[in-house]
């Protein structure tokens, strides 16, 4: 793996994400909901629904990544789990902070499919391997990207998983 990273600060993510909900807006795309994709994925979705005027959002945990470019096998979801009662109409946006592999995101967007009227997905970075091919993109790399939120190393640590247990 290449040691060139793409470089995000707190101050380029709010341009980027204010960039990416531009795109959501200018496009006429209104969600009722937004999903976020933990843990990454709860900055974008929190910064989305503001940008947007969207409050609904929920939070979806999956985990696939478990450290710089090791990953399980296949995504796994973990509790609590996302209810779709009663949503079959609704608009969801599917939020996270990248598209790598694509593997959470397509297994996200399956999971939605069938279950509510439309779904689309937004993401800071899309790198070129990704299975999916995202709504709305603020950037593509194939660099790995260091985030302002996980740069520096946990101050206390517990268990990271149920995978762990």
């Amino acid at each position: 793996m290449s040691e060139q990273r793409e470089d995000m600060t707190w101050e380029l993510y709010g341009t980027a994400v204010r960039e990416l909900a531009g795109q959501v807006a200018d496009d006429g795309f209104r969600p009722d909901m937004i999903l976020a994709i933990a843990r990454g994925g709860l900055f974008v979705a929190g910064s989305l629904g503001y940008a947007l005027g969207v409050k609904n959002l929920y939070v979806m945990n999956v985990e696939f990544y478990t450290g710089v470019d090791e990953r399980l096998d296949v995504p796994v979801m973990l509790p609590p789990y996302v209810d779709f009662i009663e949503m079959k109409d609704t608009k969801i946006l599917i939020a996270d902070d990248v598209a790598d592999t694509g593997h959470t995101l397509k297994f996200v967007d399956e999971f939605c499919h069938g279950k509510v009227g439309e779904v689309r997905t937004a993401v800071l970075y899309e790198k070129p391997q990704s299975l999916v091919k995202c709504d709305y993109v603020w950037k593509s790399t194939d660099l790995w990207i260091e985030f302002p939120w996980s740069k520096e190393p946990p101050l206390a640590q517990v268990q990271t998983s149920v995978l762990d247990a």
